[in-house]
Order: structure tokens, then sequence, then C-alpha cells
């Protein structure tokens, strides 16, 4: 991401954010401001705060006017990754333990409840209604969006529509949410608000379908955890549903996607069962159509170094990691 441009200066701003986000999550209680910071100390590449930067910054907006806002948003992300681990009961998350594996799962719920309700006071700085209001509607999706997960679970008959209407509320929603807010809090215009949204949206589902592909190719090291663990937990995710109908061994496919307590071994052999029958290339060419979009909308903003960081990420997001 280095050799974007604009990059290095949204990293001096992520900088600013880096240093909010461990004053914010300081807390009355040692151990829980102690969980806190681990889970910011775990770091993370803060796409979210960038978007809300970048977007305010294609409207002619400082770092003071949206950095509040960029540190609610990553405490919003960080608050559903450690419900999320509690969840999963996920040991590790990008290489470290988890919140939930050190603390258990008591005080990850607290923690995770924390970082939501320290968010809601930052965003209370801010006079637009709007923001608030967006904010609490994109946080209500995502949770409909983990049920939706949690209902599907090992279930086979999802269609690539349940998928992408899932991922939709999982994950675009509050990237799409980070660009619109960040035009919002900068006093954008209208035309400017509704192409970073759909620029949002679209960059948000393909990111979560390449996130899906890296659970399946990528190198455990650099995942920060094993390979397959949708595949561990009954997540029908784009490369198996286009593998179940096109994969030529489909009945072993579906046995084994079905079974509960997999092996090492038989994930590994669900993956190259996928692998064979086209599902990663399926997945790629679906999340390239949405980046593709993505880009389109880009080329509507002012021209400048921010449009140019906002287009580059979408590159980005094909090729991280695979």
């Amino acid at each position: 991401m280095n050799e974007l441009p604009l990059w290095q200066e949204v990293q001096k701003d992520l900088q600013e954010v880096e240093a909010e986000l461990l004053r914010q999550v300081d807390a009355p209680d040692p151990v829980l401001s102690q969980a806190a910071r681990h889970l910011v100390q775990a770091g993370g590449k803060r796409l979210r705060p960038a978007f809300a930067i970048l977007a305010a910054r294609c409207c002619g907006a400082p770092l003071e006017r949206v950095l509040p806002l960029a540190v609610a948003l990553e405490m919003i992300h960080m608050a559903t990754l450690v419900h999320d681990d509690v969840i999963d009961a996920s040991p590790l998350r990008r290489g470290r333990p988890t919140v939930w594996a050190r603390w258990g799962q008591e005080l990850s719920l607290h923690t995770g409840d924390y970082l939501f309700a320290r968010s809601l006071l930052l965003v209370a700085a801010y006079d637009d209604p709007r923001i608030p209001s967006i904010l609490a509607a994109t946080s209500i999706q995502m949770v409909q969006g983990e049920l939706h997960q949690l209902a599907d679970a090992f279930d086979l008959d999802v269609s690539v529509r349940d998928y992408l209407k899932r991922i939709y509320r999982k994950t675009a929603l509050l990237i799409a949410a980070s660009c619109r807010l960040g035009a919002i809090a900068a006093g954008a215009g209208e035309a400017a608000i509704r192409h970073l949204d759909h620029y949002g949206r679209n960059l948000g589902v393909a990111f979560q379908i390449t996130d899906d592909v890296l659970d399946m190719v990528a190198d455990p090291e650099r995942l920060g955890k094993p390979i397959g663990s949708d595949l561990r937990q009954g997540v029908i995710t784009l490369p198996a549903i286009y593998a179940l109908r096109a994969c030529p061994k489909k009945h072993k496919l579906v046995c084994l996607l079905a079974k509960r307590d997999k092996t090492a071994a038989e994930i590994q052999e669900v993956i190259e069962l996928i692998k064979n029958c086209g599902g990663i290339e399926y997945a790629l060419a679906l999340a390239e159509r949405y980046l593709d979009r993505a880009r389109q909308h880009a080329l509507f903003l002012p021209k400048g170094p921010a449009r140019d960081t906002l287009k580059g990420l979408t590159y980005y997001v094909r090729t991280r990691g695979i």
C-alpha cells in the first residue's frame, strides 16, 4: 500500500488515529483497559479510518474535522472483531492471541461493548444528526448480517444472492459509511456524498469476497490464522457456492462441506476441490466487477491525490495476499 499516491501522508494521519485510539480505550478498570489496548496494539490496516480521512480530503477538509469520526469507526470495527472471535472461538487474530483466548468470553464481550460505547461518545461531538443516525442504522444491519451468517451455517443451499446480501451487511456497509460520513463531516455536497457511498459499498463487497478467497489460499502466517476457518465454522462463501454448482465431484464436496468436525486433511481436500473447479477464479472475477464499479464512482470525485488513492485502493483490494 505504501506505493499508492498520498498513502504516506495518510499514514501520518493514521498515526494520529492510533494515538487517539490508545487514549480512548483507557478504562477505569485496569483489566478492561489492558484487553482493549491489546486489541489496538494487535494492529491492522485501519482501512475504515483511512476511507473516512480520504473522503474528507476529497472534499477539502483537514484531519481535525474527521479525527473523532475516524477513531469511532475503527472502534466499532474492533468491537465487531472481538464479538466475532467469541462466536467463532478464534484463538488467533493477525497472528496474536485474541481477547477471547487471553481473557475469556465475559471480558471479551464487555470489551466489545465498551469500545462501541466509547465510539458513541466520539460521534456525539458532531452537530450533524446524520452522523449518529447513519452509524446506528449501519450497526443494526451489521448485526443482522452476522445473524444471517449464523443462521446459514452449514446450509449448502445458500445462493449467490444470499451471500452478497450477507456480506453487504456484514462488511460493505461500514466501509460505505466510512466514506459517506467522512464526506458529511467535511460538509460535502450531496453528489460527492452519494458517489463516495457507492464507492464504499462496491469496494466493501469486493473486499469481503477477496477476504473469503484469502481464507482458502493465503499463507497462514501472513493471514494471521489457519486457512479454512470459514469451512470449519460452516460458513459457505462464494468459492464454495460456485463449486457446489460446477464441481464434477459434487457428492464428495457436499459430504465434506456438511461435516461438522472436519480434520485438517479434509479442510485441505475441500479447498483443492473448490480450486480445481474454478471457485477461486469465479469469486475473484466477481470481485473485480465490483471494484470496477467503485473506480467508476471515484471518477466523479474532485481530482487530486485523495481521489487517486481511493482509486489505487481498488487495485490493492484485488491483489492483497493473493
